[in-house]
């Protein structure tokens, strides 16, 4: 089997990669969660209004509509991690496993890492210590709006430095 994909061929100078639980959110007849949707559609807003380029899965397999196989989507997201110059993801509750693999991925990248995590739910130890080894900052998840503000605000200063 052949597969085709687009590989970032440089890294982009104001560029995120927003990641997030993707198909334990996405019904039978391909639709993704309402709820879900709208926040990272509301973060992709407002951060292609800040000038970066967004990479996302979710957009880019249309809401779950058009999953790519695991080889596409494997070597897309490695290589948009790569390009990236910010790396954010809502780890999902309970933990979703390619969110965590592309976590690690940003991690082992050296790529800044804003986890969006929501307020009182148990996270595994490894994403709560995350910052003992990588550059991580953490913020809780409130309304869709503030939090696309408080995100913007921190990949500002995260893209600068």
């Amino acid at each position: 089997m052949t597969t085709t994909t687009t590989t970032p061929a440089v890294q982009q100078t104001r560029s995120v990669f927003l990641a997030g639980p993707f198909k334990a959110l996405v019904d039978s007849d391909g639709a993704m969660n309402t709820e879900a949707r709208n926040r990272f559609e509301v973060l992709i807003e407002g951060l292609e209004a800040e000038g970066y380029h967004v990479y996302n899965a979710h957009r880019r397999e249309s809401w779950g509509a058009k999953f790519l196989t695991p080889d596409e989507c494997t070597r897309l997201d490695y290589d948009e991690i790569s390009a990236s110059s910010v790396f954010v993801a809502i780890p999902g509750h309970p933990a979703s496993p390619g969110t965590h693999i592309e976590i690690g991925w940003a991690s082992a990248l050296g790529k800044p890492i804003v986890l969006l995590l929501e307020e009182g739910k148990d996270y595994a130890f490894l994403v709560r210590g995350l910052h003992t080894v990588a550059d991580v900052t953490y913020l809780t998840i409130g309304g869709t709006e503030a939090l696309a503000a408080e995100v913007i605000d921190t990949v500002n200063r995260l893209a600068e430095g």
